[in-house]
């Protein structure tokens, strides 16, 4: 019987030390109203009135709660790689990095 309890103990750990690992994604801050409408304007003016910061999701369009909006409050408009951990629907962000994008340039027409 202790044999089993002690297996079970270290299967939860360890099912708990994946589920906590970090996890990388590409994507915008907006606010609870905007969504998944990126324009930075907007969603400034939102966050000053009070409305929930989260997180738009390039690959799903999944829009995400933010549980620490300081680390991403300077970064509205950009396009971000974020570090973090979702736990109860929230995300937690451990770090941000600002995505470089080349910027297209069209050709002079002639």
């Amino acid at each position: 019987m202790r044999r089993i309890l002690s297996i079970s103990a270290l299967i939860a750990l360890l099912a708990i030390g994946v589920l906590a690992k970090n996890q990388h994604w590409t994507g915008y801050v907006s606010d609870a109203k905007c969504g998944t409408k990126l324009d930075a304007a907007c969603t400034k003016k939102c966050l000053e009135a009070g409305e929930k910061m989260v997180f738009v999701n390039d690959g799903d369009k999944s829009v995400v709660p933010v549980a620490n909006p300081e680390k991403l409050k300077d970064h509205v408009g950009q396009h971000l790689l974020i570090e973090g951990r979702i736990n109860n629907n929230m995300l937690t962000v451990s770090n941000v990095k600002i995505m470089n994008e080349e910027k297209k340039v069209s050709e002079p027409s002639h």
